[in-house]
């Protein structure tokens, strides 16, 4: 698929990975509709991407935790554009406390934009893809393949992500409808800085080294790559390719290298388990 002129509706898009989709996006000649809660950071947005790539380009204001403004988004797209070439399920918020300590209402948070927030719009917006032969797109994680300690709702919200897509590649096997699970590393974006902590508050800082992370920018490229290529799945990094093969063979392995991994990050969860 060429993107040249293609309809494509980013979620999340008013900053990190969703931002950086936008723009790549556009620089491949694709019209938008982007959708995040900060609509003044929508608007800027597209009023760059208009004016720098001479591309069409709408913002809707849009909370994925909620079915009916998910259904607003998908309606606007078709009222504009007239179709949907690709979806691109991008909205996301990450957690981080252990599950003994966590409130209930967050992991009911983190569920709601992670995997509920991508079955309202790829419920409204299937019929669409259908008809184009377009473009799913989810943006999940190496979390989503292995649970992470202290990600527990982050974590369960991915593989009830992965496993939506992989139902969805199945039932549509015939129908001419892409499916791309894509599974960054950690990167370099704010969705760690506005985690939330065991009580819903945001963390507000990484405890990770951002600095050895993998770009949004770079991210958004494989994506984009991906989607021109109609790719399967993209797991990005060797670490987390890694993560994946051992995941299948060796798991008792892999157990005790991920807890040796997040006993290291500063602040450590894991500090009061041993």
């Amino acid at each position: 698929m060429k993107l040249n002129e293609k309809v494509v509706i980013i979620t999340g898009a008013s900053s990190g990975i969703g931002k950086a989709l936008a723009i790549d996006f556009a620089q491949r000649g694709a019209n938008l509709v982007v959708a995040a809660r900060n609509y003044v950071a929508l608007c800027e947005l597209t009023d760059t991407l208009i004016k720098q790539y001479n591309i069409k380009a709408v913002a809707v204001q849009c909370d994925v935790a909620v079915e009916s403004d998910c259904e607003y988004l998908i309606k606007q797209a078709i009222l504009t554009f007239g179709r949907i070439d690709v979806l691109i399920n991008n909205a996301g918020i990450s957690m981080r406390a252990l599950f003994k300590d966590v409130e209930i209402e967050v992991l009911k948070r983190v569920m709601d934009i992670n995997f509920w927030g991508t079955v309202y719009c790829t419920k409204y917006a299937l019929p669409e893809l259908l008809k184009s032969k377009g473009s799913l797109v989810g943006v999940s994680s190496v979390a989503g393949y292995k649970g992470l300690p202290g990600r527990s709702g982050y974590s369960a919200s991915k593989f009830a992500m992965n496993g939506f897509l992989e139902v969805l590649r199945v039932e549509n096997l015939h129908n001419g409808l892409h499916v791309l699970t894509a599974c960054p590393g950690f990167t370099a974006s704010n969705i760690r800085f506005s985690a939330l902590s065991k009580d819903g508050t945001q963390q507000g800082e990484s405890t990770l080294e951002e600095d050895k992370m993998m770009t949004a920018q770079e991210v958004a490229r494989r994506i984009a790559d991906g989607v021109e290529n109609r790719s399967r799945t993209l797991i990005m990094t060797r670490q987390g390719k890694l993560a994946v093969l051992l995941s299948k063979f060796v798991p008792g392995l892999l157990d005790k290298l991920v807890y040796k991994t997040f006993a290291k990050e500063k602040d450590s969860l894991l500090k009061d388990t041993n």
